[in-house]
């Protein structure tokens, strides 16, 4: 049973809180990205569940349907739109929105079967809001009108810290074509969230990077400046 089945079992949404009763499952690999969802789906009354790759997402989905998926399209087993496409000509879909770093990414994921599409930063409360609300059916939308949320969600450093070493080890360990293309496509995100201009620039040069023999020295070098400012706890 999908949980739009059973939301008669949860309070309708309201004004304040629009997404109350709807439950997202994130397919997200960047704890501070999802930090920040985690957050837009508290202030929004959604309850949360995550996934940090595709096989995870495929065993949340064994179990049960959740009313909405936000799949990120860069994952590090494969591309978040084959996700998509599989639900999506699944019975009984989910609303299925996709996000991304990529500017470009946007396309493809409509094509693999997507309702929308939330580019990252994610930090607009409202933004994330109303691309939700714009394909739930009407029993889940809050009546009467309701007060646009303007807030700005700003996830802590700690998750910002592990997804940095995250990336420094795989970067220190195995630089091989597949990890590089996926260190840049993850670093593009982090940057993008945390609004780090030079994060952008390593991640541009990670895309760039020759992988039979990657000069990351500069890359490694201010991935691991930005771990010693950022606070562990």
């Amino acid at each position: 049973m999908d949980d739009f089945a059973r939301s008669t079992l949860y309070p309708a949404p309201t004004a304040m809180r629009p997404l109350l009763g709807v439950t997202v499952l994130v397919v997200e690999d960047s704890r501070f990205a999802c930090e920040a969802l985690r957050l837009m789906c508290l202030r929004s009354g959604a309850r949360i569940r995550r996934a940090d790759c595709l096989a995870s997402a495929r065993r949340h989905l064994a179990i049960y349907r959740p009313c909405v998926m936000l799949v990120d399209l860069g994952l590090p087993d494969g591309n978040g739109s084959d996700l998509i496409a599989e639900v999506a000509n699944a019975p009984n879909p989910p609303v299925i929105l996709a996000t991304s770093a990529d500017d470009f990414a946007e396309p493809v994921a409509i094509a693999a079967g997507a309702q929308g599409f939330l580019g990252k930063p994610h930090d607009s409360l409202s933004v994330f809001q109303e691309a939700i609300l714009a394909h739930l059916p009407p029993n889940r939308q809050p009546g009467g009108p309701r007060m646009v949320n303007e807030e700005v969600i700003n996830a802590d450093q700690v998750s910002l810290r592990d997804d940095l070493a995250h990336i420094a080890e795989i970067l220190h360990r195995d630089p091989d074509r597949h990890n590089l293309k996926y260190a840049s496509l993850f670093l593009a995100g982090i940057a993008r969230q945390a609004g780090d201009s030079g994060l952008e620039m390593a991640a541009a040069r990670l895309q760039k990077a020759n992988p039979d023999a990657p000069d990351l020295s500069w890359v490694t070098q201010l991935i691991d400046d930005r771990i010693a400012e950022t606070p562990a706890i």
